[in-house]
């Protein structure tokens, strides 16, 4: 089983330029514009990261999402809903890099699942 360690960390932006800016600036992170996926990855100086996704319904202001390590999302995700949670997002795959999934536990907050495509 994996150690389940914090893998990645989305801070929703509604400008995700002006949020870099800020995050760099205030904490020295490495900002990384990723066009092609239309995302901005950012990384701190002892190697967590995370991203800056776009403000949405989906993704709204307010709700930094925290993403686990797991070895087995699909196990993961039939477990937390065993447990009382829901699942939001079934085990997705993002290409070339990995899968993730989303839950919200009993008391709402709402937590991912994810698998790297080395993992």
């Amino acid at each position: 089983m994996s150690k389940r360690n914090i893998v990645h960390v989305e801070i929703p932006a509604s400008d995700v330029n002006t949020s870099g800016k800020f995050y760099q600036d205030l904490f020295g992170w490495k900002i990384v514009p990723m066009p092609e996926i239309d995302y901005t990855m950012w990384e701190a100086g002892d190697g967590s990261g995370g991203g800056f996704p776009q403000v949405s319904p989906e993704t709204p202001a307010g709700r930094v999402l925290v993403y686990i390590a797991s070895d087995n999302i699909d196990d993961d995700l039939k477990r937390a809903v065993q447990l009382g949670g829901t699942v939001l997002k079934q085990k997705t795959e993002i290409p070339g890099t990995g899968w993730f999934g989303v839950f919200q536990d009993p008391t709402g907050n709402v937590l991912a699942l994810y698998t790297g495509k080395n993992s």
